[in-house]
């Protein structure tokens, strides 16, 4: 059977397309923009990939198109499916029907720590030799993939709550029926897709209604927003989580406790009960709150904390997140995938504790289709003052202005509209001994390697 898959090298569609490969389907794909690192790791599985939405990359005409959700109306591959009556799919309900069936799904939800914690869920899955399948919106270290169909019945998913395509509002989790569900917290995203909070709320109850009685959800312990969810109904045994810097605390269910300030070294308790140490080279509470959450959804599928948490002491982390990807004239340059400002305010605490007093500059692309309507412009700021330094970039279409935003950070904060500018500025003023935290849920321009290759000519 040949598929053809619009959007394909969207981190979604592409690992879908890795999926649908591995199961024997003749797999083709186009999108606006075919670049690395997905078109490499597509090629390189045998994929053929065209650029652009040309109606003749479906001729002659597949069996079935998979259509990612950032097509719409109007574009000219989906008006000539429509045309010619092409037999058509979303991503998730193909995953639904295709991989997902008489699998048992952990599903991992929430506007933060999706991607982190569904791979340390695969890491101890793997180490256990479940042999898991998965499909995440990252890569991590020790898989170099971001999906794979995997030997065992578990299958690990990153749960998003955006919409599943221009026919299927719905969000595309809900087609993941999940027998253990992880919801990490519930803030205000995606202004693109949904009006308010409520709006989210009201699909992450849609979620927790789906999720069977003999099943499980592990709730992050405190957040109000998924208080709010749960009140609506739930008919699975919850559990929660936390992490408490210091002692245990004694508090119900799943709890972390900080051995170190940094969240390299922690506790893990049951009920009370000690089950496990973690030392890692992860660092911050909220990566902390991922592995807590990632245990406690591995104990759903047979895996003994002890042996979790011996699991989680040997995980390497995920690309872009919090990554170290160069230093040079000894200046650590680190990556990371942080666009919203609670991610963006907890990335510079975890560096922080981390470096101790060495200078933090904090380098940011406000890329989001969120960011960039200027919803989180007020706590922007804020999210970035533990930084010593920071530098913006303001690209032209963005619509709002960085720099009247974060007056309150003073000399501190410089914005930049080109990225050239912007590599010159590190370059003068970075010395030896800072940390440079670059954050962007894209490319950047390049930026990356353009600073790092600056940086070694110095």
């Amino acid at each position: 059977m040949r598929i053809h898959i619009l959007g394909i090298c969207g981190t979604f569609m592409g690992g879908l397309a890795l999926l649908a490969r591995e199961l024997g389907f003749e797999v083709e794909g186009s999108d606006a923009h075919v670049y690395p690192p997905m078109s490499t790791q597509l090629e390189a599985a045998g994929i053929r990939l065209k650029e652009g939405y040309d109606p003749g990359h479906l001729q002659p005409e597949p069996d079935q198109v998979v259509i990612g959700n950032a097509l719409s109306r109007g574009n000219p591959a989906v008006e000539y499916i429509l045309d010619h009556g092409l037999d058509y799919v979303s991503g998730p309900q193909w995953l639904a029907q295709t991989v997902l069936r008489d699998r048992h799904v952990l599903a991992v939800a929430g506007t933060h720590g999706k991607t982190t914690a569904s791979s340390i869920l695969v890491w101890i899955l793997e180490a256990a030799g479940l042999e898991p399948g998965f499909l995440i919106g990252g890569v991590p270290v020790d898989f170099g993939c971001s999906a794979r169909l995997g030997g065992g019945r578990h299958f690990v998913i990153e749960a998003d709550e955006y919409d599943t395509a221009f026919f299927d509002k719905s969000s595309k989790f809900i087609h993941y029926a999940p027998q253990t569900l992880v919801i990490n917290n519930i803030e205000f995203d995606h202004a693109d897709i949904f009006r308010d909070l409520e709006d989210i709320k009201r699909q992450f109850h849609h979620l927790v209604r789906i999720v069977p009685a003999s099943g499980r959800l592990l709730c992050r312990r405190g957040d109000a927003n998924i208080e709010a969810v749960l009140e609506r109904g739930c008919w699975t045994p919850v559990e929660f989580f936390g992490v408490q810097d210091g002692e245990v605390c004694g508090g119900p269910d799943w709890e972390a406790s900080l051995l170190s300030a940094d969240g390299c070294r922690f506790s893990v308790s049951r009920d009370g009960q000690v089950q496990g140490k973690v030392s890692w080279d992860m660092a911050g509470a909220h990566n902390v709150d991922n592995a807590l959450a990632a245990i406690a959804a591995a104990a759903h599928a047979g895996i003994e904390p002890e042996t979790a948490c011996g699991a989680v002491s040997r995980f390497r982390g995920v690309r872009r997140r919090l990554e170290q990807y160069a230093s040079a004239g000894g200046i650590t340059l680190y990556d990371d995938f942080a666009h919203h400002p609670t991610a963006i305010r907890a990335t510079i605490a975890a560096l922080r504790n981390r470096i101790g007093n060495k200078r933090l500059i904090a380098v940011l692309e406000p890329r989001s289709n969120t960011m960039r309507m200027g919803v989180h412009r007020d706590e922007l700021a804020d999210s970035l003052a533990g930084a010593d330094l920071m530098y913006l970039f303001q690209p032209a279409d963005l619509g709002w202005d960085l720099a009247a935003a974060t007056t309150q950070l003073d000399d501190r904060c410089r914005v930049f509209t080109s990225t050239e500018t912007l590599i010159e500025a590190l370059a003068t003023t970075a010395r030896a001994g800072d940390h440079v935290l670059i954050m962007s849920n894209g490319g950047f321009e390049g930026l990356h390697g353009r600073l790092a290759g600056r940086l070694e000519s110095a």
